[in-house]
Parts: structure tokens; sequence; C-alpha cells
């Protein structure tokens, strides 16, 4: 049985543990309003963004294939795909990291299941140290994630000017970006998005006549070449936003639900420590009668 010394320390060790978990919450809540209203901003413009590729990509359909730029119908082949996995710089954040990691082993253990050749791309602390120790020979680059009160598009302009360079050199065919989509505080999930080749819905049942009809100046081509960049690095930059609101979102959620542990835990160590002291004294008393009726 441990001493009251002992209990009487684990219970200061466990209340200072809980004004750590205490202030990390609140500090998360700050920076999620913050990140949370940043994705919420930025999710109708990268969705407008994909539905006007989506019909430029649809509309120049009956163009050669190689007069197309890469980042709409990729090289032509199917065989080396770059995985681009979102995670945060820090812990402390439950699940939020291993479910993206649990998602990348899946789509991994998938592609090389159908002879696919699987490059790696982590953005973030630690999804990159997991990856790169399970995969160490698939990781080509390892990058930051995103750090600070606010997103800087750089970091998505820096990502997707390095997926066209390895498209553009032959060393990639298809590209996806993992990363975890904000729901709220307590909910994120996990997605998938394809990223090159572009993603255009088909649409068998429209007929032609009824199908809206676009004029584009300049042509079809050459606004696809110039867009799709822009809206490569427009898309990774939103996952960016909704990855920084999941994570504090997540976070604030651990934190919480480490303080009430730590509350349990003070109630149990505390009844704990009544008890003894209680049977202590008893003792105690039951020693001092003893000697009287000695004597």
């Amino acid at each position: 049985m441990a001493s009251l010394k002992e209990l009487r320390g684990r219970i200061t060790g466990v209340k200072s543990t809980r004004k750590i978990t205490n202030a990390m919450k609140m500090v998360a809540a700050s920076k999620l309003r913050r990140a949370q209203s940043q994705a919420e901003a930025a999710r109708p413009y990268a969705e407008a963004m994909g539905r006007m590729m989506a019909e430029l990509a649809a509309a120049s359909r009956g163009a050669d294939a190689s007069s197309l730029p890469t980042l709409l119908g990729g090289t032509g082949k199917d065989q080396v795909h770059l995985v681009v996995v979102l995670t945060s710089d820090r812990g402390l954040a439950g699940g939020f990291n291993a479910n993206i990691v649990r998602s990348a082993r899946q789509l991994i253990r998938t592609l090389r299941d159908e002879g696919r050749t699987v490059r790696l791309l982590p953005v973030g602390r630690k999804g990159a140290d997991i990856l790169a120790k399970e995969y160490p020979d698939l990781v080509v680059e390892r990058m930051a994630g995103t750090e600070g009160r606010d997103v800087g598009f750089d970091k998505a302009e820096y990502v997707g000017k390095k997926i066209v360079a390895m498209l553009e050199a032959g060393e990639i065919d298809r590209c996806t970006l993992i990363y975890n989509r904000f729901v709220n505080a307590m909910t994120q999930i996990a997605i998938q998005l394809p990223l090159v080749p572009l993603s255009v819905a088909e649409n068998d049942n429209t007929a032609p006549a009824e199908a809206a009809q676009y004029e584009f100046e300049p042509d079809e081509a050459t606004l696809l070449a110039n867009l799709l960049p822009r809206n490569l690095q427009v898309q990774i930059f939103s996952a960016l936003l909704e990855s920084a609101a999941g994570e504090q979102g997540a976070r604030m959620t651990a934190m919480d639900n480490a303080s009430r542990n730590a509350s349990k835990a003070i109630d149990r160590l505390s009844q704990k420590y009544n008890r003894t002291r209680q049977a202590n004294i008893t003792n105690e008393l039951i020693e001092i009668i003893s000697g009287a009726e000695a004597v």
C-alpha cells in the first residue's frame, strides 16, 4: 500500500498535469477559431476553382491528348504514383495523425498490390517521421507542415511546383493528396484527393444539345496550361487550411479528455489518500487503547 507521502506526491503531479492540459486546451481553442474561419472561407473558392477546371477539361476532351497539359491527363501511363501526406508537426492531437498515416498505408498497400510504384511526399514532421521509418526508400522529400497562426500560400505553391516538376520530368504519372477535412472540433475525415490527372465526372445521360455551351478566349488548351498549376496550388492550400483547423480541433478535444481523465484520477487518489489516512488514524487509536488496557 502506498504511503501518504507517495499519494500526496502523485496527487500534486496529476494536478500539475491537469493545469498543463487545461492551458493547452485553451490555446488550441483560441487557434481553432481562426483556423476554422480560414478553412471555411477557402472552401467556396477551391470548390469553384475545381468546377471551373472540370468544365474546361470537359470542353477540351475532343482535343489531341498530346496537346493537353500533363496536369489534365497525366503522362498517359499509370505506373508511378506520388502520394502527398499532410500531417501536423506536433503531437498531442489524439488520432489526428494516426488516421492520416493509416489511410496512407492502405493506399500504398493497394497500389503495390496492383503492381504500381509508389513515391511519398510527407508534409508535416509527425507523418514524415513515421513514413520515413516504415518506407525509407519511397520518400522523395520531407517538408515541415503548417506552423504559426497563419497558413501561408507559399507552402502550397512550393508543393504544387514540386509535383509539376516531377510530372514534367516523367518521374511520376499520378498524384494523390491525403489530408484531414475539418468537420468540427471532434470530427476530422481522412480524404484521398486525386490531384493528377484532373478528375472530371462523366455524364453520359446528358445529351449534347442539353449541355452548357462555352466560348473560351484564348483557346481551352492555353487556359488549361495557365490555370491548372494554379488550381493545383489552390487545392493544396485548401487542404492545408483544413488540416490546420482539424489539428487544433483534435488537440483541443484531446486536451479536454486528458483534463477530464486527470480530474478523475485526482478524485480516485484523493479518496485513496483519505482512506489510507483514516486507516492510519484508526490503527494509532487501537495501539493507544491497547497500551492503556495493558497498563
